[in-house]
């Protein structure tokens, strides 16, 4: 498989002038970790993830070095410390030039570059353009929905698998972080909903699509108050998702 098979798209960006606050609130109402950040001109400038927020002056958590690390590191890391811990923009902590893949690079090959390089998402790219996302979530959703088939996706079933996410994302009640993986017309529909309607309303707008034969319900649902979740029925009852 490939990235463009079970990439996160359209993505969700931010661009450097973004202040923390609104990148923070994002993340959380879509329940995503991590956001590419773009120029004006649409271009990859870097990633801001969880990770970027955890050494933050307004959780009192900024780094502490001893008097002697502190020589040893000099002024400029104390300096960039700083401005990690105290910055008010997205540029200020992202992470510049992030690692990329393209559309058709192995899932083998996505995994390996996490691993060698410590990272939980990758932009995926088409020229100079951000078109889509692969996360650890994608590559997980992906084991869990395709465990059980043999068959590599066709082309067809990348057909199918575009026309499911154009056809949801033209409504309001798309689910967030949506995560559609295809094969041999069978759709798995994973993300997150926050009301039940919703995850019918997705289903029967991925069966209308010409080629799908099944649809497996993977909808997390997620109560937006509480953070409570539920998993989605075919997971309870794997019976129901052979």
């Amino acid at each position: 498989m490939r990235a463009h098979q079970i990439m996160t798209r359209p993505v969700i960006t931010v661009t450097p002038e973004t202040t923390i606050a609104e990148a923070a609130t994002t993340m959380l109402r879509r329940h995503i970790s991590g956001l590419p950040v773009v120029d004006g001109a649409g271009k990859l400038v870097g990633i801001v993830s969880e990770g970027d927020f955890i050494r933050r002056s307004e959780l009192g958590t900024q780094r502490k070095h001893g008097r002697f690390l502190a020589f040893i590191l000099g002024p400029g890391q104390a300096a960039a410390d700083f401005v990690h811990e105290h910055g008010r923009k997205v540029a200020e902590v992202m992470t510049p030039e992030p690692l990329t893949v393209t559309e058709d690079t192995r899932l083998e090959a996505i995994v390996a570059l996490m691993e060698k390089n410590h990272v939980k998402r990758l932009p995926v790219m088409r020229g100079d353009r951000i078109v889509g996302i692969v996360s650890r979530a994608n590559l997980l959703q992906a084991v869990a929905s395709l465990a059980r088939a043999i068959p590599d996706p066709t082309a067809d079933d990348d057909h199918i698998r575009n026309r499911i996410i154009d056809t949801l994302h033209k409504n309001a009640w798309c689910p967030q972080s949506l995560n559609i993986v295809v094969r041999d017309g069978i759709v798995h529909l994973g993300g997150i909903v926050i009301d039940e309607r919703s995850r019918q309303a997705s289903i029967v707008a991925a069966e209308n699509v010409t080629g799908v034969k099944k649809v497996h319900d993977h909808l997390c649902w997620v109560d937006p108050m509480s953070g409570l979740y539920m998993i989605a029925p075919d997971d309870v009852d794997p019976v129901k998702a052979g």
